[in-house]
């Protein structure tokens, strides 16, 4: 999905609302509960959300296992396609570049 040049483009989701869509469909499709939206852009055909999950707690929280989903989500919300780009420890500075 291109970048949009017009936010929100014809009005049918704001950013919130996304976001709030992106939620629910993480819900469903990982068997774990995103921590946080760290990004919402629109793209042509929706919006691009990327979510932080927990992975895998661990004890100190600082060595916790974090992952980075993308989802694209369609004009009226729907799942387009997901996909994990990143995984991580918490307490590591971000190297760019994910464990897989």
């Amino acid at each position: 999905m291109a970048p949009r040049d017009e936010a929100g483009g014809d009005g049918a989701l704001s950013a919130p609302e996304a976001a709030s869509r992106a939620l629910a469909h993480a819900g469903e499709l990982i068997s774990r509960n995103p921590v946080s939206v760290t990004s919402v852009e629109p793209t042509d055909d929706g919006w691009l959300v990327e979510l932080e999950v927990l992975e895998d707690r661990r004890i100190p929280s600082s060595a916790d296992m974090l992952a980075l989903y993308e989802l694209e989500l369609g004009v009226d919300g729907e799942l387009l396609a997901y996909r994990r780009t990143k995984r991580y420890v918490r307490g590591r500075a971000d190297s760019g570049s994910g464990v897989s």
